[in-house]
């Protein structure tokens, strides 16, 4: 198992200029924050649940950059719906991770069923291109590299443990700000 902050460092370093990253509320948009803050990152401040649904539109409408929806499994619990309505859709820019640590951390660490469920095999049942189940770093790079190289869309569950990073700041930028520099980032990156 690796820890969720070791593993959006590994999908940090993963990523190029023109990806853009939509992650979930609580610890996994703080971790990203302080990891590789950039305009490309909207943070979704108190909207849990709404990730795979915000990064679908965005991979739809942007097609030529590659669109990584980054949550936990709680989030994507409380959206399971929004799993058909990928594979339905099929964007091939659309990268689906999933850190899974079987509990709801930012709210006190109750735990979640996916002790139980698989939810990289409900995706693929759903019609993700593929969905791979990783347990430490090594698989995690391969798995960005092969969904570098492949159609999507495409899921990465990682079974990640509960390891709170000590003392870690909120996301300092202000919810209109995240959006604007956001905005301001995809134009940026739409062919001239």
């Amino acid at each position: 198992m690796i820890s969720r902050i070791h593993a959006i460092r590994i999908i940090a370093e993963s990523l190029q200029k023109n990806d853009l990253v939509v992650s979930t509320t609580g610890m996994i948009s703080r971790e990203l924050f302080i990891t590789d803050d950039r305009s490309g990152n909207f943070y979704m401040l108190g909207s849990m649940g709404l990730v795979s649904s915000f990064a679908l539109g965005l991979a739809l409408l942007n097609p030529s950059n590659r669109v990584v929806a980054l949550e936990g499994d709680g989030s994507a619990l409380m959206s399971m719906g929004t799993l058909a309505l990928v594979a339905s859709e099929a964007p091939r820019n659309f990268l689906h991770i999933i850190l899974d640590n079987e509990s709801y951390e930012s709210t006190g660490g109750q735990p979640t069923i996916t002790n139980q469920i698989d939810l990289a095999k409900i995706a693929s049942s759903c019609g993700y291109q593929k969905a791979d189940r990783i347990e430490n770093g090594d698989q995690l790079s391969v798995a960005l590299t092969n969904s570098r190289n492949n159609p999507g869309p495409r899921m990465i569950l990682a079974k990640v443990g509960i390891a709170p990073v000590k003392n870690i700041p909120r996301v300092t930028h202000h919810p209109i700000d995240i959006r604007d520099r956001f905005s301001n980032a995809v134009s940026n990156m739409l062919p001239k």
